[in-house]
């Protein structure tokens, strides 16, 4: 399963690189304002690890605030579309959050996630190697699918269960058959606490420039959770 979701990606990532910073509210009007104010504009000195980066757009956001930046993505024309945006500005490793990650303890004051974790069936080994090579203190930040909003496509109805899920997106004229994992909210909040201490739980809601753009999907996020972003400390 792994291998199909770096395959969707690789395809997906013209996409990510030319059309998503500007004609998907889902993420220039919804997720990434949400999370952008969860981190400050000052980051000078700090350390930043962007775990899931696709085409580089939080990097080059971290970058511009002052911070080092790691960016790592499995999916290789993720990682080559990223490096041209980023240049020699940020160090751009392809790699998997399901794998040994090779930083030293303690070397990241922020790790940034934004809707990654959802293809992974298992946050175990994910969640030990973040809170290892975390700083005390150092901030995770994450960003998935709610499971409000994945209840729409799963086949089993049932609620409790962490389902294999493959959506179909339309990108560019082609069908791209995108598989995650749908989870209860109970069981996102408990796999983090056990690593981490929960900062916040938040449900964000779209912008105004949204409801500039496309005032239906402005009307359809007001009113039905699409994303969940939690944001975590490394003090346990």
């Amino acid at each position: 399963m792994k291998q199909k979701i770096i395959e969707a990606f690789n395809v997906l990532s013209v996409d990510y690189e030319y059309h998503v910073d500007e004609k998907s509210v889902y993420n220039s009007d919804y997720e990434r304002p949400a999370m952008m104010r969860q981190i400050p504009t000052e980051l000078e000195n700090k350390h930043v690890l962007d775990a899931g980066c696709a085409a580089g757009w939080y990097s080059e956001q971290f970058i511009n605030r002052g911070a080092n930046v790691v960016a790592i993505d499995s999916s290789p024309n993720m990682i080559e579309a990223a490096k041209r945006r980023l240049g020699a500005n940020a160090t751009v490793l392809n790699m998997s959050l399901e794998e040994k990650l090779p930083f030293a303890d303690a070397t990241f004051d922020y790790i940034v996630s934004s809707l990654v974790l959802h293809y992974i069936k298992d946050w175990t080994f994910t969640f030990q190697q973040f809170k290892r090579i975390l700083k005390p203190n150092g901030m995770l930040l994450y960003s998935v699918h709610h499971p409000f909003m994945d209840r729409r496509l799963s086949k089993s109805d049932d609620y409790f269960t962490t389902e294999l899920i493959v959506d179909k997106w339309k990108k560019g004229g082609k069908l791209v058959e995108v598989p995650f994992y749908r989870r209860p909210q109970q069981e996102i909040v408990n796999t983090t606490l056990k690593y981490f201490s929960l900062s916040e739980l938040i449900e964000p809601q779209p912008t105004k420039s949204c409801y500039v753009k496309e005032p239906d999907q402005y009307e359809k996020l007001m009113k039905n959770p699409h994303f969940l972003i939690i944001k975590a400390l490394n003090n346990k």
